[in-house]
């Protein structure tokens, strides 16, 4: 972009937000990073996976994006809209709706682009479209009022002229040209370290193009996290949204920084900086692995007999629930197996009489240890945000917190 005068000439031609990846003389680091993401990734997508795991992370994912936008619902308002039950307060309600919209979105997305289908899909015009519709598409219209009376159009481009702090965004009626330009790049690169690479990269220029007159840091989240699940590498067992708003200055100021024009002739041969883009790559690429090595720890299987055992002691010792030690084998099996049984086989694996196991099964279940999809149904284990703190401690701290 240029400036003449008290005029402003907007961004119009792709070559305006090149580089787009690294060069070759400078890509070597950040592919050797990746190698480490996709080693750590294929590991940790192997061990069994709990469904109540996914469904607590796409919750925590949920208040992580929003809480980087300065939105966000304490974990139990969270819980509560999932449970239909919403604030008679309508700016709070107006954010446990959103909460839940991206929680629907996120599992929705996650079935939708799958592979290298999806990966193709999700690097396309159409696809980041589907993105930002999907997830407001799913708010009441009564939500889409955003400021400056400007209103949210699920999946529909921006008409109007954008900026972000000092970035001023391309020409509204030049988007869909840059995001052609954008998706063909990332869409070619198929090698999985570089493919990795390009993610980063693409996360960072797609806020750059700012295809939507609002939620385009969400929708680049998302397009992030959803490019993971279709690369084969999360599994639903991490996101680095967690890792981007626990340290979001960080990540505020290495995006804006990636905004930048090149710095001398040592800056790459592009309009923007190379150093920037390069740096931006290597953060997110961090976040990945610090976050998959971060729940690599939290699924030790040598480890989570004890913390089961610790919240069975809490539950039974200090709040006296009706929950007994007894039930840490048969949870201890649910945990491994991610599977269901019946209620008949989990008592049996109690060791106590009829009456004391039936009672010591419906406090599990009281207490979310436990969950069954009907009154007689099979049970699996259960992750209540009030056993995190021995469960999965420091996984989801405002969730620990705010279970007291």
């Amino acid at each position: 972009m240029c400036k003449l005068g008290n005029m402003t000439t907007l961004y119009t031609s792709p070559h305006q937000f090149e580089p787009l990846m690294p060069s070759d003389a400078h890509i070597e680091p950040l592919l050797s990073k990746a190698g480490d993401v996709v080693r750590a990734a294929t590991s940790l997508v192997g061990k069994p996976v709990l469904p109540e795991l996914r469904t607590l992370l796409r919750s925590m994912n949920s208040y992580y994006t929003n809480r980087i936008e300065g939105q966000h619902t304490r974990p139990h308002e969270i819980e509560l809209a999932l449970a239909q039950d919403f604030s008679s307060n309508k700016e709070l309600a107006a954010k446990q709706r959103l909460a839940v919209a991206h929680i629907e979105a996120e599992a929705a997305l996650e079935q939708r682009y799958q592979g290298e289908e999806g990966v193709r899909a999700l690097y396309s015009q159409a696809g980041v479209q589907d993105l930002h519709r999907e997830l407001f598409g799913r708010l009441p219209e009564s939500d889409w009022d955003v400021a400056e009376g400007q209103t949210v159009a699920p999946g529909q481009l921006r008409d109007k002229e954008a900026s972000v702090g000092r970035h001023i965004a391309p020409a509204a009626a030049s988007v869909p040209v840059f995001i052609e330009r954008w998706a063909s790049r990332y869409g070619s690169v198929r090698r999985g370290e570089a493919a990795l690479v390009a993610m980063a990269c693409a996360h960072q220029r797609l806020g750059w193009i700012h295809p939507f007159m609002d939620g385009n840091g969400r929708v680049m989240r998302l397009h992030t996290h959803t490019l993971l699940s279709s690369l084969g590498y999360t599994n639903g067992l991490w996101s680095p949204l967690r890792g981007f708003a626990r340290g979001q200055e960080r990540y505020y100021a290495l995006l804006a920084d990636a905004d930048s024009a090149r710095r001398g002739d040592l800056d790459g041969r592009g309009n923007l900086s190379e150093q920037a883009l390069i740096a931006w790559a290597d953060y997110v690429l961090d976040i990945c692995l610090d976050q998959l090595l971060f729940m690599a720890r939290m699924l030790d299987f040598e480890l989570i007999k004890d913390r089961i055992e610790a919240a069975l002691v809490f539950e039974s010792s200090v709040l006296k629930t009706g929950v007994r030690k007894e039930a840490l084998r048969p949870l201890h099996y649910l945990f491994l197996s991610g599977e269901e049984i019946s209620r008949g086989e989990f008592k049996a694996m109690l060791g106590l009489g009829d009456r004391m196991a039936t009672d010591a099964l419906g406090a599990l279940v009281k207490r979310g240890l436990l969950k069954s999809d009907s009154p007689q149904g099979k049970v699996r284990f259960g992750l209540p945000q009030h056993a995190l703190r021995f469960l999965f401690p420091k996984l989801w701290p405002e969730a620990e917190a705010d279970a007291g």
